[in-house]
């Protein structure tokens, strides 16, 4: 039944949830995970700033520091799926804008389902539903699922 899932990941606690459920349907269906992260200014700027000791994320963060960042989720996203035993993993990093990524994503690969956190990092997006797991919901061409 789901043979192609896509994880939106974005170093949210929502995400990694995501991640853990997907791999475990993966394992179900024996299917495949593709991670995806798609790298932005707030997601990098967030990670670059985890554990320096300094809570407040640099305003711009460069190319260089958000493909690292970006490498920290997808890296974490992996370590989850091994601890759950999920062998078919793939990883992707776009840039652009998150659910128009996610979306092309999941239209090139033929995904199933798509795996999001409900809410991410975004403090102003959406009240119920954070704007990327919204846009997704609303745009995907196949069955979605939004974790809590």
């Amino acid at each position: 039944m789901f043979r192609q899932i896509i994880v939106g990941l974005d170093g949210s606690e929502k995400a990694k949830s995501a991640a853990r459920i997907a791999c475990d349907l993966a394992k179900y269906y024996a299917g495949t995970v593709t991670l995806v992260h798609v790298s932005r200014a707030e997601t990098a700027a967030e990670a670059v700033s985890a554990g320096d000791g300094d809570h407040v994320p640099p305003l711009v963060p460069t190319f260089e520091e958000a493909e690292k960042a970006g490498q920290k989720i997808l890296d974490e996203g992996l370590k989850i799926a091994g601890d759950i035993g999920c062998k078919r993993v793939e990883t992707r990093m776009p840039h652009g804008d998150p659910a128009t990524e996610l979306l092309a994503c999941a239209d090139e690969i033929g995904a199933d389902l798509i795996v999001t956190g409900r809410r991410g990092l975004s403090r102003v997006a959406g009240l119920v539903l954070g704007s990327t797991t919204q846009r997704v919901n609303h745009l995907a061409k196949c069955a979605c699922l939004s974790v809590v």
